[in-house]
């Protein structure tokens, strides 16, 4: 019995060898593309005064930016009226957020928040981990 299937070509070695190597390149941007250790957070993000802003979660009190210093990387969270609670005049003030960030745990500074979004202010304060964290409001 005769097989008739078309005869396999023969790719060059050194096109196999180019072939792996582009893959390889693939795999390590790829990988270098992933942010290293990110985390969500989820809390009180509290914006007092413009250029100043931390996020207050289960296990403390991060600091986004600090005017004159340190700023992470990436957008700031943006809060609907009703998920903001002013304190003060121009943006001054607080929400509930997770944001998905990296950061330094010796510091507990965030370097770079990779995204960010608004929760409704009950999910804060219904979180027993934030019971007595929620930022103070001056104009109470």
């Amino acid at each position: 019995m005769t097989r008739c299937t078309a005869p396999t070509p023969r790719v060059p070695r050194t096109a196999r060898v180019l072939h792996a190597l582009l893959w390889l390149g693939a795999c390590q941007f790829a990988a270098a593309a992933m942010p290293p250790d990110t985390t969500t957070r989820c809390g009180w993000f509290d914006n007092p005064t413009p250029g100043n802003a931390t996020l207050v979660d289960k296990d403390g009190e991060w600091t986004i930016g600090m005017q004159g210093g340190h700023q992470a990387e990436g957008d700031w969270p943006t809060f609907p009226k009703a998920r903001w609670v002013a304190t003060g005049t121009g943006s001054a003030g607080y929400g509930c957020a997770c944001l998905k960030v990296s950061a330094r745990a010796d510091t507990q500074e965030v370097t770079h928040i990779f995204s960010a979004r608004s929760q409704a202010l009950s999910v804060c304060r219904k979180d027993k981990a934030l019971a007595g964290k929620e930022p103070e409001n001056p104009l109470k």
